[in-house]
């Protein structure tokens, strides 16, 4: 940026710098949000529940299908992101 470009745009730099604090926001919401783990260690303790009788097949087979998905819509995410 040249000089005179800056002195002109010096009123703007308010402004960048709230955009730039609000992107950084999202994007980490973003993150948070898509995150694969909290999905990943549902399903390892629902698994566990099965296992330990605390569920019923019907139950686990309904949980399951819906962390399933919630997983492949973080995974469609990830892979939109990339391209």
């Amino acid at each position: 940026m040249g000089l005179i470009t800056g002195l002109l745009t010096l009123p703007l730099a308010p402004v960048r710098g709230v955009v730039w604090v609000a992107e950084q926001v999202a994007n980490a919401a973003e993150r948070q949000y898509y995150d694969p783990s909290p999905a990943e260690e549902a399903l390892k303790s629902l698994e566990r529940e099965l296992i330990a009788g605390q569920i019923s097949e019907e139950e686990f087979d309904r949980r399951e299908e819906e962390l399933l998905d919630e997983l492949d819509e973080i995974h469609r995410f990830w892979e939109a992101k990339q391209t």
